[in-house]
């Protein structure tokens, strides 16, 4: 039987002003918020590449998953596709056929290498893993088995709130999942100053 590596897929947007991290575009600007989250982007591909899985970059929006320059060729790229975030990590779940397999954003300063590998050591035992943040979301999801993946994953999280973490974990069906390690990400400008004493170039 062949053995398959990890897959670790890492979720960014085109770089946008005003169509990327508009949260924090409301305090620092737009334009500022598009330079930051190119840079700490790439960052972090830089930060969990590893030659015990592979990394693919899934990129929004589809239009982009081909054309962009921003993002460095040696990445294979899938698209995300233009629903809400349950619906583009369903998608996303769906383009593979076997696993472990994770998904993390592209907004946490401090993700590295020694994180992801947590977490899939998690999935040898569990069929789930969620990364929490500190404002109630979570930074990664990952699942043994994408072929066992129910439909209703997802279903009716409240996004971008504190009850993100809590909602998707009743959507999975199971106490087969586990908790990897707490991280934070950037939605503000009090995100951002913090992120700034962390960034790499």
């Amino acid at each position: 039987m062949p053995k398959y590596k990890p897959i670790l897929v890492v979720m960014v947007k085109e770089p946008r002003p005003g169509k990327v991290k508009t949260r924090l575009g409301n305090d620092i600007g737009m334009v500022n918020a598009a330079w930051w989250y190119r840079h700490q982007s790439l960052s972090i591909l830089r930060s969990v590449i590893h030659p015990k899985w592979n990394t693919v970059i899934a990129v929004t929006p589809d239009i982009d998953v081909r054309r962009s320059r921003v993002w460095p060729r040696e990445f294979k790229r899938i698209s995300q596709g233009m629903s809400d975030l349950g619906e583009r990590m369903l998608k996303i779940l769906d383009s593979f056929r076997f696993g472990p397999i994770c998904i993390i954003g592209s907004d946490i300063p401090d993700v590295n290498a020694k994180n992801i590998e947590r977490a899939f050591k998690l999935l040898m035992n569990k069929d789930f893993v969620l990364g929490p943040t500190l404002d109630g979301g979570f930074w990664l999801f990952g699942a043994r088995k994408t072929r066992k993946i129910s439909r209703k994953t997802f279903k009716k999280v409240r996004w971008s709130s504190i009850h993100a973490y809590d909602d998707t974990i009743k959507t999975l069906g199971t106490d087969r999942w586990a908790s990897c390690d707490v991280l934070s990400d950037v939605d503000n400008e009090s995100d951002y100053m913090n992120s700034q004493k962390k960034m790499t170039f």
